[in-house]
């Protein structure tokens, strides 16, 4: 498999992905944005489908008291993203998992010491499309990245939902038009939801929407404010700059505030 060596970050951290096939770009770092720093204690990240960790890395990067485990199904993406754990020396609080996100049997991720409703924040960029919807991508695992069976969103949000400890959050990042499917899988376990648009460019449509939960929250939903991307072709705006460049959190670069839980 040949594989390119990739900058994120400003070149604060470097990726190995496959040159051919689902590559991660500014969604992976978006969604690591959405996790706040945490000062003090330590706390635990899972990054569903993480590919060759790229997401989950950037957590672990700007983060000092993150301790990352990367669930991926696909052999050959668990081998880079170990090697990409390594290569920026994380490998102190950053693990990776083979296994599939839609089944993930309980005893094998015990054996992993992986145990349900141990995590404080659960992050995924789940698969655009569903099996059978378009034409298949021609490369196996840009085919696998993009396509889910018609059930896997659900699976997916059941995972997340497993995973997080009470009153622990989740990140997902998504294409817009898939916002109500993605409330309908998270209702009942995650609430005070709050969708983020991401707009590429001032006055044009979200084609990403960062959606954000606290498990076992009875907050209403919140529609926030969106970001935009681009000033013009080719030059981020400040807020995307301080995410995309210096790895700052949405917290940091646009003043975002993380999901809220139940009201008083």
């Amino acid at each position: 498999m040949s594989v390119s060596d990739d900058a994120f970050l400003g070149g604060r951290l470097k990726i190995l992905q496959p040159r051919q096939g689902y590559r991660a770009g500014l969604d992976a770092v978006m969604l690591a944005a959405a996790v706040p720093e945490r000062l003090g204690a330590v706390f635990r990240v899972l990054d569903a489908g993480a590919g060759v960790g790229t997401a989950g890395l950037c957590v672990a990067w700007r983060c000092p008291a993150a301790r990352v485990v990367l669930v991926e199904r696909e052999p050959d993406l668990v081998a880079l993203a170990r090697e990409n754990i390594a290569r920026n020396a994380l490998g102190e609080r950053v693990s990776v998992i083979e296994a599939d996100v839609g089944h993930a049997p309980r005893d094998a991720l015990s054996a992993a010491g992986i145990e349900d409703g141990s995590f404080d924040h659960v992050i995924a960029n789940p698969p655009f499309h569903a099996e059978g919807a378009g034409t298949a991508a021609a490369h196996v695992l840009k085919a696998a990245a993009h396509a889910m069976p018609e059930t896997g969103l659900e699976q997916w949000c059941r995972f997340l939902a497993r995973m997080a400890r009470p009153g622990g959050e989740a990140s997902i990042i998504h294409k817009t038009a898939a916002l109500p499917d993605l409330i309908k899988a998270l209702d009942g376990r995650f609430g005070g939801l709050q969708a983020l648009p991401l707009h590429s460019f001032a006055g044009e449509a979200a084609s990403r929407v960062l959606l954000g939960g606290v498990k076992g929250s009875r907050a209403p939903f919140r529609l926030a404010a969106g970001l935009v991307l681009h000033e013009k072709e080719k030059h981020f705006t400040s807020g995307a700059e301080g995410v995309l460049r210096l790895g700052q959190s949405l917290a940091a670069a646009y003043g975002f505030s993380s999901p809220e839980g139940d009201e008083k």
